[in-house]
């Protein structure tokens, strides 16, 4: 275990091109004061952007969380993209996506669609797409758990999906190197900056927003979500506007502000060796 002082969660996406209004950085102070947004460079957060902050932030003693998956299934199946030579540790497969991409401001959307039907679904030509929900240990734990349903990284297309963001995020977590760890994959550092996973529908459940209702799409029931018990926030100010990457990105910095202190989190049973160093582990599933 050890102290942070401030703490950060980013709403992040995958989007094409190289200037993406969902992506949305809140931040807040130990204490209690209501976390705040961070405005971008230009008015509109890059990934680029993001990165080069993120790297101004490697000495601190920050604790930020991004949503989005840090590495594929690796367990279930005992390799990343079956059939394809992959390494088979997240560090080296971060490598190997950034390699193989040259789209705009770390996208991915190049790595998905070249190998769309044999690892990635993309529509009904793919195939049933039951072929393709393969999951981490962690999300098939959280699932068993009652947590809900997960997304799958190989699932890129729809809404919900995850896979674009989490291919985009494994690109910015090679690109940050060893300037900040990532846990589990690298051990907690005794100081510094330190970056995890979250899920913020694991935030929203502790605010007290039942399933199936977790968006805050109002200062009042962003304030309900802040001030309650397990969060314990003051109210935020004002915001000019209200959407769910704002909201997400506030209530989940200040729920990782009120667990960062908990045992149980950083030590999930279900956590193995070989799961950390393959797949990670999102912070919040125990």
């Amino acid at each position: 275990m050890r102290s942070f002082d401030r703490f950060a969660a980013i709403d992040w996406s995958g989007a094409k091109g190289s200037r993406h209004r969902g992506i949305t950085l809140a931040m807040c102070e130990a204490g209690d004061a209501a976390p705040r947004l961070i405005e971008p460079p230009n008015g509109v957060w890059s990934r680029t952007a993001i990165l080069n902050w993120l790297r101004t932030q490697a000495g601190e003693r920050l604790l930020v969380g991004f949503d989005f998956s840090f590495a594929p299934p690796f367990i279930e199946r005992r390799a990343y993209l079956p059939g394809e030579p992959t390494p088979d540790t997240a560090r080296p497969f971060w490598a190997y996506v950034d390699a193989a991409c040259d789209d705009d401001d770390l996208g991915a959307a190049s790595f998905l669609h070249s190998r769309r039907g044999r690892h990635f679904y993309l529509g009904a030509a793919d195939g049933p797409k039951a072929d393709f929900m393969h999951f981490r240990r962690c999300e098939a734990h959280f699932n068993a758990s009652g947590g809900g349903k997960p997304s799958t990284v190989y699932d890129a297309i729809g809404a919900a999906q995850v896979a674009k963001a989490s291919f985009a995020g494994m690109r910015l977590l090679h690109q940050l190197g060893r300037d900040v760890p990532v846990w589990p994959i690298d051990p907690v550092p005794p100081a510094g900056a330190l970056v995890v996973e979250i899920y913020t529908t694991i935030a929203a459940r502790a605010a007290g927003l039942r399933k199936g209702i977790s968006k805050m799409r109002g200062p009042a029931a962003l304030d309900a979500a802040l001030t309650h018990p397990a969060i314990g926030s003051r109210p935020h100010d004002r915001l000019d506007r209200y959407d769910d990457h704002a909201t997400d990105a506030i209530l989940t910095a200040a729920w990782l502000r009120a667990r960062a202190n908990d045992i149980a989190l950083w030590n999930p049973t279900p956590l193995k060796p070989e799961i950390a160093r393959t797949e990670g582990w999102t912070f919040g599933v125990v």
